[in-house]
């Protein structure tokens, strides 16, 4: 056991601490306060702690755990709202009574005294490998947790029944070697677990957003930045990914945010309703709630917490999306952690290893097949909002983020201003993902979908060149093939690019309906553009009362595509139609 000598905010230093590994967990002071050893110097700790260390002393124990930094993982982790360690905030509000977290609680992530349905799927006698389903309980209505086999070996015993996570549900004989096996394990947070293989990004994530699947899709088990000034709607974005996408389970984290930005993430996501069972969005989701006066540590770990979470569900063959918001809070953490252990700064003052941690952190996401004799796939999608000062991505945190991520998804103020949402700028969004996504594009949806993109795309940038002539002598001295580009380019801005969160039937659409409103913008263009090469006006052209079907696709429910599939033909008609009147 050890003394603090030293106390610097969430950075404390403690002598006689021999035997002291990196990483460790140990409890500091009299209350016994979390932390982690960050820096060892002969028998001297350098450690983070993890709550408030006001009224520390120097003189008071230092006491280690032995442990690395972990979670607990088993039923019941759906739904929950933890802090960044991994502690649950509703339990500690019910425990203490208070409205703020108080420091030196300790309360299991886990309720431990629950009971849980455990539905064996093997049985005494089978071999079983390292990660193959040993039973399933029904976590909430729409997840059944699958627990996995810890190591190879053959079951001795397994029973269906009523058991509490301590309980031991089966046992495994490993070469003449006995092991329990009960619900619940504990985890390192800041190793990845394992998997059995890492697979290309060949599936998008399907986010029903049309300018995201359209123009910058995100693989299952990719990685996506959102950086966005204030108010351009990064929240409001990753609410829609959460609700929408097809990820079976969802990893919220809110690292660092305002108070009253996590207050509404706390109160409206237990309200989401998921439209695909109708239950609460909550029954899947997992929340981590680390604001701004949180202490710093805690919401450092936050990010480790969160995936190795993630982990523990795609290991089971879920597809989970994790969202973090924003990694720029964190950044700002370890560039304090940094500034009290005297570490010489980078740029801008963060920590020179900003870097490699980004890296790591995003690295993990991916699609694998996962350990187990079956064949099982799951992935973790990672999303990352960066709120960079004033919107300025030149900054080191947006610009290491974007070396790791495969899409750059740029929130504009100027689009937010002018009620454009989402404010994604097009002409500065990417994603690496487009060719290894377009066979199945192709395959699943339309051989002339990366066909379509390219020509929409193609549109909105002669658009961005016009733009510059327009503001010198106005769009009336552009010929008519030019006009007509700024009228396509405008339906494609205002009836494809904006969508409303808060619409009943255009927040979401399916891939099938981008397609076809794509499709049916593109087809006017064409058959505009050979009207005007015989001579017709284009006034007549934008004239056409076929424009406002155009206008209200958006509006056209899922059930009734039938309506944009016929639309086609109805442009052929209204044009073969303006020819002969010609």
């Amino acid at each position: 056991m050890g003394k603090l000598i030293r106390i610097s905010g969430p950075v404390v230093e403690a002598d006689g601490m021999a035997g002291t590994v990196m990483y460790e967990v140990v409890k500091v002071g009299k209350e016994g306060l979390m932390g982690e050893v960050i820096k060892i110097v002969q028998d001297r700790a350098i450690i983070q702690v993890y709550e408030d260390t006001a009224g520390l002393v120097p003189g008071e124990p230092v006491e280690g755990t032995g442990l690395p930094l972990s979670v607990e993982l088993g039923p019941g982790l759906l739904p929950s709202i933890y802090d960044g360690i991994q502690r649950p905030l509703e339990s500690i509000a019910e425990k203490t009574g208070s409205l703020f977290l108080p420091r030196g609680v300790n309360v299991a992530p886990l309720d431990h005294s629950k009971k849980w349905e455990f539905k064996a799927v093997k049985k005494a006698g089978d071999k079983v490998k390292k990660g193959d389903v040993l039973g399933t309980v029904q976590e909430t209505d729409l997840i059944a947790h699958k627990i996995l086999s810890p190591h190879d070996g053959t079951l001795k015993t397994i029973h269906s029944g009523k058991f509490t996570l301590d309980d031991t549900v089966a046992v495994i004989d490993q070469a003449g070697k006995s092991s329990n096996v009960t619900m619940v394990v504990r985890q390192p947070v800041r190793k990845a677990r394992e998997s059995a293989e890492k697979l290309n990004p060949t599936i998008p994530l399907i986010t029903g957003q049309r300018v995201v699947d359209m123009f910058f899709p995100v693989a299952k088990g990719g990685t996506c930045a959102i950086p966005g000034p204030f108010g351009s709607g990064k929240t409001v974005t990753q609410h829609q990914f959460a609700k929408w996408s097809d990820t079976q389970i969802v990893v919220y984290i809110g690292c660092g945010e305002r108070g009253n930005e996590m207050t509404e993430v706390l109160t409206e996501f237990p309200h989401l309703v998921d439209p695909k069972s109708g239950k609460p969005l909550m029954q899947r989701t997992i929340l981590f709630a680390n604001t701004s006066n949180m202490p710093v540590a805690a919401r450092e770990a936050s990010i480790y917490t969160g995936i190795t979470i993630a982990e523990y569900y795609r290991d089971m063959g879920y597809d989970v999306s994790l969202m973090a918001d924003s990694t720029s809070r964190w950044a700002e953490a370890m560039r304090e952690i940094g500034g009290r252990l005297e570490e010489m700064p980078g740029e801008e003052g963060y920590p020179a290893y900003l870097a490699r941690r980004l890296a790591e952190f995003y690295e993990r996401a991916g699609r694998v097949r996962t350990l187990g004799s079956d064949e099982r796939y799951g992935s973790i999608t990672v999303i990352g909002a960066v709120s960079p000062p004033g919107g300025d991505i030149n900054e080191p945190v947006s610009q290491n983020t974007l070396r790791v991520t495969k899409v750059y998804l740029a929130l504009e103020a100027a689009l937010a201003q002018r009620r454009h949402f989402p404010a994604f700028n097009w002409l500065r969004s990417y994603s690496l993902y487009t060719d290894s996504l377009d066979p199945w594009f192709s395959q699943s949806i339309s051989a002339d979908w990366p066909k379509q993109r390219a020509e929409a795309m193609g549109l909105l940038q002669k658009e961005a060149e016009l733009q510059e002539i327009v503001q010198l002598v106005g769009p009336d001295a552009l010929p008519e093939k030019e006009q007509l580009v700024l009228a396509t380019t405008r339906s494609l801005r205002e009836d494809f690019l904006q969508q409303s969160a808060f619409h009943d039937i255009d927040t979401y659409s399916s891939m099938r309906k981008q397609y076809l409103m794509l499709r049916n913008i593109l087809a006017f263009h064409a058959r505009a553009t050979a009207a005007l090469d015989l001579g017709v006006q284009l006034k007549r052209v934008l004239a056409m009362p076929i424009r406002n079907n155009l206008g209200r696709m958006k509006e056209v429910a899922e059930g009734h595509l039938s309506t944009l599939e016929g639309l086609q033909g109805e442009i052929d008609k209204a044009f073969d139609e303006l020819s002969r009147k010609q």
